[in-house]
C-alpha cells in the first residue's frame, strides 16, 4: 500500500518540481560607463518632446521605451566642458512600428551647440534605422521588443558619438574644463617565459 501511495504521489511530485522559469528582468538602459563627450558650452538642454504619431507604433510598450531611453543615453554622454553657450540635444524620430510580422525602428537626434550670444554655431545629426521580422509568440514579445529597443539605442549610441567628433570637433572641450582622460597605459618589455 505504501509502495502504490508513493507511485501515485510522483506525478504531482514532477508537477510541483516543473515550475515555470522565473520572469525576465529587463535593466534601464545606461551609458556612464563610456568616455563623456565633452562639449565647449556651460549648459546641455534636452528636447524629449518627440511622440508618435503612428497608432502601430509600440515603442511605449517596451520596457526601455525609446524616448527616456534616448534622454537617459544623452545625459550619460554628453557633458557640459565649458564657461558659455549652451547645446541642446533634441529627439526628432524615436518611433518602433510594428507591421504584421516585423518591426521597423526609426531613430533620429540633433545636437545644437549655441553661443553665449544666441547664436547657432554648429550641429550634428545622428539617424539609424532596424528592421526585425519574425515576431515570434505574444509570450516572447515583450523581451523581443525590449532587445530591439535595445539595440536601437546602443546604434544610436555609436552613431551620435561619430557624428558628434565629426560635426563638432571644433567645439569639443579641452583644457581645464574638461572631464580628465583615464591615465595612459604603460608599456613594459616583459624577459620572454623560461623554459
Amino acid at each position: 500500500m505504501m509502495q502504490r501511495r508513493t507511485i501515485l504521489l510522483l506525478p504531482f511530485a514532477a508537477a510541483a518540481c516543473s515550475s515555470s522559469a522565473p520572469p525576465r528582468v529587463f535593466d534601464a538602459l545606461h551609458y556612464d560607463y563610456l568616455d563623456p563627450l565633452s562639449l565647449d558650452v556651460g549648459v546641455i538642454d534636452i528636447d524629449d518632446h518627440w511622440r508618435a504619431t503612428s497608432p502601430n507604433d509600440v515603442g511605449d510598450q517596451s520596457p526601455a521605451r525609446p524616448v527616456p531611453s534616448l534622454v537617459t543615453m544623452a545625459r550619460d554622454r554628453l557633458k557640459p566642458g565649458g564657461a558659455a553657450g549652451r547645446a541642446v540635444f533634441t529627439i526628432t524620430s524615436a518611433s518602433v512600428i510594428k507591421t504584421d510580422d516585423s518591426l521597423v525602428g526609426n531613430f533620429g537626434t540633433r545636437v545644437d551647440i549655441y553661443d553665449a550670444g544666441n547664436t547657432r554655431v554648429g550641429y550634428a545629426e545622428a539617424r539609424v534605422g532596424r528592421t526585425r521580422t519574425g515576431l515570434g509568440s505574444r509570450a516572447e514579445f515583450t523581451g523581443l521588443l525590449y532587445d530591439f529597443v535595445k539595440a536601437m539605442t546602443d546604434a544610436m549610441n555609436v552613431e551620435l558619438e561619430f557624428q558628434v567628433r565629426h560635426a563638432l570637433k571644433d567645439l569639443l572641450a579641452t583644457g581645464a574644463n574638461a572631464p580628465a582622460l583615464p591615465a595612459p597605459v604603460m608599456q613594459q618589455t616583459l624577459a620572454p617565459p623560461k623554459r
